[in-house]
């Protein structure tokens, strides 16, 4: 994703940055991100924009219940790419090797994308995020910075956990959409193989095994986030 660690920004400043510093700038991109939205972004750590994948797929006619399960489930996947924006900056804030901060950063970036186009879907659909993505957010921020304090292995093989539970959230998630829901379908689709890619890359790069019982909570609190931002 030494123990001086840099980023773009570092290195147009010139300056050091202390843990202190990092912590602070990462809770600033997730209280600008609540603010402005999610198109927020700094141009140090900005993915290219992607192409919304549901940009040439017409609309299908949607009932009111249908309307409202695609927007539920849009909102849950909008909910994850809040926590794996804030999973990947923790991680990253703490990782002792340069090449893991980057291949943090870079993933985190990519997933700014995924985040759009949920946010994108969602008004699309009448919806609005999640009101809890401020909770999404900090909590996945602490997670993450523990799970990056075991060491940059175990923070790797964390994000190789936490993305083949992903894509098997997406095909649940695949099986539940209005099958004429061929614009959600379209993003979540595009979501599944980045998720996949990013677990493949974090497996190559050194990650260990997650221990059973970690993998169980990691399950157990992926269920109360979906279970809270469906409805809320």
């Amino acid at each position: 994703m030494a123990t001086t660690l840099h980023t773009a920004a570092d290195a147009d400043t010139g300056r050091d940055y202390t843990p202190a510093d990092r912590l602070l700038m990462q809770v600033g991109k997730g209280l600008k991100w609540w603010l402005r939205g999610p198109l927020a972004g700094t141009r140090s750590d900005a993915a290219p924009p992607a192409r919304y994948p549901a940009e040439r797929v017409a609309e299908a006619p949607l009932d009111d219940r249908e309307r409202r399960h695609a927007a539920g489930l849009m909102r849950v996947n909008h909910a994850g790419e809040v926590a794996a924006q804030a999973l990947y900056h923790g991680q990253a804030l703490v990782a002792r090797d340069g090449a893991v901060r980057e291949h943090l950063l870079r993933a985190a970036s990519e997933e700014r994308n995924h985040l759009q186009w949920c946010d994108a879907r969602l008004r699309e659909l009448g919806e609005q995020p999640s009101a809890l993505s401020p909770l999404w957010y900090a909590g996945s921020f602490v997670i993450g910075a523990a799970a990056g304090l075991v060491g940059d292995r175990a923070s790797l093989g964390f994000v190789e956990e936490t993305e083949r539970q992903v894509v098997e959230h997406l095909n649940e998630h695949l099986g539940k959409l209005p099958r004429q829901d061929r614009r959600s379908r379209a993003i979540v689709e595009a979501m599944r193989v980045d998720e996949a890619r990013h677990g493949e890359e974090a497996a190559e790069a050194g990650a260990s095994a997650v221990p059973a019982p970690v993998k169980a909570i990691m399950a157990g609190v992926s269920q109360v986030m979906k279970f809270g931002a469906y409805r809320l």
